[in-house]
């Protein structure tokens, strides 16, 4: 059975999030449900990169279908497009696969960005893809706080109660702050998250932003351990997943 990776770009805000559940619609379901009118009818299982949270973006996820017959890139990204109508959810393209590869765990990075809008007005057409801050922030001084998060640690105290990974040790890569004229802009990089890690860090460097924490607070309570010491988990609703980047070659249409 040919082996197919795709990118896809979703509006997050109506769904339960990537994985399929009982008590409503998915993201997984849709392309599941759109593969299955190219696959005789049989949904094949989409598996994701990571999995994104209800109400959390995606402009750069990428999963993986398996088909019973081979249908050229270009064809298979026009006809997965058209069926996941209506839903925000979009086949940005397609690629065959090679051998051995698999959209989770060949991955070797991940990125993430969060977005407040840091105004007094309320959005009107960025409503449901930021986080609204009306106070003022000091974006220097988060982002100067997030560089003492960068490198191997464990995480714990970042991690939500629910979180199933065996364990909280993670590296992240990169932790950018900056303002982009009314919104900050947190981007965050790894090859891998703990559940809630980013929307944990957003809500704790933004005590840093509004100055009720210093900058070394963040870092004191990575070091910690404890959950109940960090700030409050950011809304999904400014979170998207940006992209995942593979050591193999993918020859994407």
């Amino acid at each position: 059975m040919p082996l197919y990776a795709l990118t896809l770009e979703y509006h997050g805000g109506g769904f339960v999030g990537w994985q399929r559940q009982e008590n409503g619609l998915s993201v997984q379901q849709v392309i599941e449900a759109a593969a299955a009118r190219l696959n005789g009818g049989t949904p094949p299982t989409a598996i994701a990169a990571g999995r994104t949270d209800a109400g959390v973006h995606a402009e750069g996820q990428v999963v993986q279908l398996a088909l019973e017959r081979e249908i050229d890139p270009a064809r298979l990204r026009e006809a997965l497009d058209f069926h996941t109508r209506p839903h925000p959810v979009a086949v940005r393209r397609a690629a065959l696969a090679p051998p051995g590869w698999h959209a989770r765990f060949s991955a070797r990075h991940r990125a993430y960005r969060y977005r407040i809008l840091n105004r007094r007005a309320r959005p009107a057409l960025e409503e449901g893809l930021v986080w609204h801050v009306k106070a003022p922030l000091d974006a220097a001084a988060m982002h100067a706080a997030a560089q003492g998060l960068l490198g191997k640690h464990d995480f714990s105290a970042y991690r939500a109660a629910a979180c199933q990974a065996a364990s909280a040790l993670r590296t992240l890569d990169r932790l950018v702050v900056a303002r982009q004229s009314e919104e900050v802009v947190i981007t965050a990089e790894a090859r891998s998250f703990l559940h809630h890690q980013v929307r944990n860090l957003v809500g704790t460097l933004l005590e840093v932003g509004q100055g009720r924490r210093g900058i070394d607070w963040p870092r004191r309570v990575l070091e910690s351990r404890d959950r109940t010491q960090a700030g409050m988990t950011a809304p999904a609703a400014g979170l998207c997943f940006t992209g995942v980047r593979y050591d193999e070659p993918l020859d994407w249409r």
